[in-house]
C-alpha cells in the first residue's frame, strides 16, 4: 500500500508539473517574447482577422490568385494529402481535371505548360505558398478580370516580384510566395489602378 501511496503522489505531482505548470510557463515565455507567432501569426485588415501567414485559404475568384488545390478543401482540423500514389487513377483524374480548369481559367492553349504546384496538392492541404512561377502563370486571369490594360498586368507583374520570400537561410526549400499576402496587396494595387 505504501508503494500505491508514493505511486499516486508521483503522478499527481507530474500532472500539475507537465500538464499545468509547463504548459502555462512556455505560453508566457512565446506571448513575451513573440505574441503574434504564438497567436497564430494571423493577419490583419481594418482591425478583423482576414486568414493567418501559416494557413493557406480557398481563393476562387478570378479577380484573386489561386493556391495550391487542397485535397482536405483547406480545412485546418484533419489537416493531411490525399494519399493517392503516382499510379492511382483518382489522382490522374483529379490532375486532368485541374488542367482543363486551369487551362480555361487563364485562356490558355492546350499545349500550355501548368506549374506542378497548380495541379498537385501539398501534404498538409494547408500549404499557403505557391512558386513565384505559379503566381505568374495567373497574371493574365486576373488582369482580364480586374480589367487592368498592358500597364496593370506589368504592374501585377512587379507586385509578385516584391512579394517573393527567399529560400530560408538562403539554403532551404524554394523562393515563394504566400497568397494571402499576395492577395491583399493586389486588392491595393487594384484600387489604385482602378481609380484612373
Amino acid at each position: 500500500m505504501k508503494t500505491f501511496i508514493v505511486a499516486l503522489k508521483l503522478f499527481i505531482l507530474m500532472t500539475v508539473l507537465v500538464g499545468v505548470v509547463y504548459p502555462l510557463v512556455i505560453t508566457g515565455i512565446t506571448q513575451a517574447i513573440f505574441p503574434r507567432k504564438a497567436n497564430g501569426s494571423l493577419v490583419y485588415m481594418n482591425d478583423r482577422v482576414v486568414g493567418s501567414d501559416l494557413i493557406g485559404q480557398k481563393f476562387e475568384s478570378q479577380r484573386y490568385f489561386w493556391p495550391r488545390p487542397s485535397a482536405i478543401d483547406y480545412n485546418p482540423l484533419p489537416s493531411g494529402g490525399s494519399n493517392l500514389g503516382p499510379t492511382s487513377a483518382d489522382l490522374e483524374k483529379q490532375i486532368s481535371q485541374r488542367r482543363s480548369m486551369q487551362l480555361e481559367a487563364n485562356g490558355m492553349s492546350e499545349g500550355a505548360i501548368i506549374p506542378l504546384d497548380l495541379l498537385f496538392t501539398s501534404a498538409s492541404g494547408l500549404d499557403p505558398h505557391i512558386s513565384p512561377l505559379a503566381a505568374r502563370f495567373q497574371v493574365n486571369r486576373i488582369a482580364r478580370a480586374r480589367g487592368f490594360d498592358a500597364n496593370g498586368e506589368n504592374e501585377l507583374y512587379k507586385l509578385i516580384d516584391k512579394h517573393i520570400e527567399p529560400r530560408a537561410l538562403q539554403l532551404m526549400g524554394e523562393p515563394r510566395v504566400n497568397v494571402l499576402k499576395l492577395n491583399l496587396a493586389l486588392d491595393s494595387l487594384g484600387a489604385k489602378l482602378e481609380i484612373k
